[in-house]
């Protein structure tokens, strides 16, 4: 069972072991883009590349969804980012039990996002963890764990990658020892857990007033979805690439300070932040000379932490 991106390379894995893919569940067919085009999911698209049987279920509890998954007959089920949550008549279906790929350290980072807080909340490292699935919210005893360590040049975009190849090598590995019977599940200990929910655009709305790492930490965690963006002068930019400094300007916070041919320096609550890159309202993603060489911008001007995000 999976959806995204982050789910090919462990259906991938699977295909390319000893076991059997008998069949692959993933969500509904769903319009993406400004054409709203209807776009199956990259899961999906693989399953249709190597005649696999797919399931896309709209709701988990669909009788004619449970008699088709029992057809199948599972011994196991791997989840990796399917993005629905499986009832307790799904949960108790494989002998073997679900297995879920989650993308980090738990007991931290339960939840829809945990690639991206990582990021945000200035985490060194993350990891995989493979967990034998219960009712809870990532709650299930763990299974196998594998850190990997977060770059500072890296984006929510590009860890997902390297923990994505992680977690199909991970299931593998998981679904041996389950099957030579050298597994020993181990509980999480809850008082350690922090949640990662879902993000929204409205995550994305720059608050000048925090540090300059807290901000670029942002920037890198919301890149590329759902973006950091702030506005000047009722223009929306979103940021894709800054640099954090540190700095003695006492300005108050937003305020462009500096402009040169490659950067524009604003202040924040602690240290200054450099943007390097950006993509304004309507246009292209962009460095700051080439917006600079079709722009005025003058310093003493303020970046606002307010509005709504729109689409540009």
């Amino acid at each position: 069972m999976g959806t995204p991106q982050f789910s090919v390379p462990s259906l991938l894995a699977l295909l390319m072991s000893e076991d059997q893919v008998v069949g692959v569940v993933t969500q509904p067919d769903r319009p993406k883009g400004r054409g709203q085009d209807i776009i199956p999911s990259p899961v999906k698209a693989i399953c249709e590349r190597e005649s696999i049987p797919v399931l896309q279920p709209l709701k988990m509890k669909a009788q004619e969804f449970l008699d088709a998954l029992r057809v199948w007959s599972p011994d196991v089920i791997a989840v990796t980012a399917f993005g629905r949550i499986l009832p307790p008549v799904i949960l108790t279906l494989p002998p073997r039990g679900c297995i879920n790929v989650h993308g980090s350290l738990l007991p931290k980072y339960r939840g829809a996002a945990p690639v991206q807080w990582a990021i945000i909340r200035g985490e060194r490292e993350t990891g995989i963890t493979t967990m034998l699935m219960d009712e809870g919210m990532d709650t299930g005893a763990m299974l196998l764990q594998e850190r990997v360590p977060i770059h500072p040049d890296d984006t929510a975009g590009t860890l997902a990658s390297k923990l994505a190849a992680v977690g199909g090598r991970l299931l593998i590995e998981t679904l041996g020892q389950l099957k030579a019977g050298t597994l020993r599940p181990q509980p999480q200990d809850h008082s350690l857990a922090t949640m990662a929910p879902i993000l929204k655009k409205e995550d994305g709305l720059v608050d000048w007033t925090l540090s300059a790492e807290d901000i670029a930490n942002r920037v890198r965690g919301l890149s590329p979805w759902p973006g950091a963006y702030t506005s000047i002068n009722g223009e929306r930019w979103k940021l894709w690439r800054v640099i954090a400094k540190e700095a003695s300007e006492s300005k108050t916070a937003g305020t462009i300070i500096k402009v040169t041919r490659d950067s524009i320096e604003v202040t924040t609550g602690g240290g200054n932040l450099h943007i390097l890159e950006i993509q304004p309202s309507n246009s292209r993603r962009m460095t700051v000379a080439q917006y600079l060489s079709g722009h005025r911008l003058s310093e003493g001007t303020t970046l606002q932490s307010t509005g709504f995000p729109t689409q540009g």
